[in-house]
């Protein structure tokens, strides 16, 4: 999965051939500057995200989350919206589709302002109280960069602060998170307050400093952030603490979904749309993730009968959660099997694929603090300027409750030749623009990803009928998604009967079940995205395969699908009609 949630809108309008022939093709450059702009606003507004890329302009800032920068910065999103619609008639045909995708990002930012999901700035997974982390993205090499790592320490509070006033109006507007997942944060948040400052993540850059680094140097700058952490970032983090203990989870919400927040049925409806880059409704949703259920299920039951296992399907779910053959015994010994696996398939990716990218990637444990509130593993992309390959985490808190038999699909997934490649090949298309090469859609994104699990067999995996069986747990855990996420959000299902619908079709660990439902509370409509792209990019294979028979190429048919970057769903299929058609008539 992806540690920030990409925008994206509704369905792309295509001009006619004959409108486009009445166009002269004169390219714009008001609307190339007007990407060029937006992009540079996007860095300066969201720094830390600047910062992760390698962007090192705004590297002593946090996001400015005062009322006043926000409300002009959704000011501006309607005013580019409005540039956008007059510049249409000026567009030549080399500029329609970047025009239709950049569009297509304002009109769902101008639609989404009037539900203020900017009042909910934080979940379990992901805030203010990791805040820290943001070092682990970061290169120290510099006095430069320590320096401005120790700037932002000194700006903290003033974040925390404007957080906190954001998370007051929240919880007075009713735009707040449930108490189930709420009940999360405190221990995260006393992680953060500490007696010894050499213990905080916001010193960890500190711990060691490379040698070129004079030893005064060294000496000053670890003693001001020694004193930071003290005198600035505890403070913030027990005033954090008062108020969320106090003010902010008694008014959290009593059950879950987000039916129960002002214009919760709309604002749902367009989160469907956001990320799955369709019309489809959430009935429509719910319905597509019961018929998958249903067929993956007969698949998983056709590898019961095949290993001769006497008792239930219940009771072989049972067996694969508790059965130590299928659990490594420490977590060392679970990190280097992932990271073997991984050195296993980079060399097979030449038979489905004619480029890869050039950024390598890594495989690490998912950090300790945050690993008992987040999912199996997820994947951190390179930085844009190639000072930090692409990292693939893993989490190892409780091997015992992390199966063998998942780990091909889950590497397949969040590595290669899912979101690494995808992704760090979209980096490299240089051609595009940066909001193409770095954004993107999550329907795309995560319906490759999956899409990539898929090709596990053509890679030399899923060799035994347990890793296939975690290749179909894998596949029914997205479309339990489905089911999951339009019946607590749409259909008002309690989280303990999401749970209990999951745990019946899955054989994923009760804690993993868990993690991922209050995910889902969490991000309403994000789940959604996987399944939904996963089935388009099959359909397209399928589609392909069968008219051009004996000329279907696998390897080009993967090299299409990923050059132009992360595209909405339905500008995916038109790419790869045009190229069925082209090789037809070769």
């Amino acid at each position: 999965m992806l540690l920030r949630s990409l925008l994206v809108g509704w369905g792309v309008l295509w001009m006619s051939q004959v409108a486009l022939a009445e166009q002269p093709p004169v390219i714009s450059p008001r609307f190339d500057k007007l990407v060029d702009d937006e992009w540079e606003r996007s860095m300066r507004e969201a720094p830390t995200w600047a910062s992760s890329l390698g962007d090192r302009r705004y590297n002593t800032q946090w996001s400015d989350l005062s009322p006043e920068a926000i409300a002009k910065s959704q000011a501006t999103d309607r005013a580019v919206l409005k540039e956008l619609q007059e510049l249409e008639s000026q567009l030549a045909p080399p500029q329609l589709l970047n025009y239709q995708l950049f569009r297509r990002e304002y009109e769902i930012r101008v639609a989404a302002q009037e539900f203020r999901w900017h009042l909910v700035p934080l979940n379990q997974r992901e805030g203010i109280q990791d805040a820290g982390s943001l070092g682990d993205d970061l290169p120290f090499q510099t006095v430069r960069d320590y320096e401005d790592w120790i700037a932002r320490m000194r700006a903290f509070p003033k974040s925390m602060d404007q957080t906190i006033e954001l998370m007051r109006e929240g919880a007075k507007s009713g735009i707040i998170h449930p108490r189930i997942i709420m009940k999360r944060l405190p221990s995260q948040i006393k992680k953060q307050i500490t007696d010894n400052p050499e213990t905080h993540l916001f010193y960890k850059p500190f711990k060691r400093m490379p040698d070129d680094i004079s030893p005064a140097d060294q000496v000053r700058l670890s003693s001001e952030a020694r004193q930071l952490v003290a005198e600035a970032i505890v403070p913030a983090y027990r005033k954090f603490a008062q108020f969320f203990d106090e003010v902010y989870l008694p008014a959290c919400l009593p059950e879950v979904g987000c039916w129960q927040v002002p214009k919760g049925k709309e604002l749902y409806a367009l989160r469907c749309r956001e990320f799955t880059t369709t019309d489809l409704t959430p009935d429509q949703i719910h319905e597509i993730g019961l018929a998958e259920v249903k067929r993956i299920r007969a698949e998983m039951e056709r590898i019961v009968e095949e290993v001769k296992f006497q008792g239930t399907f219940a009771e072989f779910l049972e067996f694969l959660r508790t059965d130590p053959q299928f659990y490594y015994k420490n977590e060392a010994d679970l990190l280097s099997a992932y990271q073997l696996l991984c050195k296993q398939i980079d060399p097979q990716l030449v038979k489905l694929f004619g480029k890869l990218p050039r950024m390598p990637y890594g495989v690490e444990a998912i950090p300790a603090h945050i690993a008992p509130d987040t999912t199996t593993g997820y994947y951190r992309p390179p930085a844009a300027d190639g000072s930090r390959a692409g990292t693939y985490f893993v989490n190892l808190f409780k091997p015992e409750v992390r199966p063998k038999y998942e780990m091909e699909a889950l590497s397949l997934h969040e590595a290669v030749p899912g979101h690494h490649l995808q992704i760090a090949m979209s980096h490299e298309l240089g051609e595009l623009p940066n909001f193409r090469r770095y954004g993107g859609y999550t329907a795309y994104i995560e319906g490759w990803a999956l899409y990539a699990e898929s090709l596990g067999d053509e890679l030399g995996l899923y060799k035994d009928p347990y890793s296939r069986f975690g290749r179909y747990t894998y596949e029914m855990w997205r479309a339990v998604r489905l089911v999951v996420d339009t019946g607590m959000h749409h259909k008002r299902w309690t989280r303990e009967q999401s749970i209990e619908f999951f745990a019946s079709n899955t054989a994923k660990s009760l804690l993993d079940i868990e993690n991922e439902v209050d995910r889902y509370i969490a991000w309403p409509g994000q789940a959604l995205a996987y399944k939904i792209g996963e089935l388009k990019i099959q359909e397209l294979r399928r589609r392909a395969t069968e008219k051009l028979g004996d000329r279907f190429d696998l390897r080009a048919f993967h090299d299409l699908i990923l050059a132009q970057g992360a595209v909405p769903l339905d500008v995916l299929e038109k790419i790869v009609n045009e190229w069925i058609q082209a090789q037809s008539t070769r």
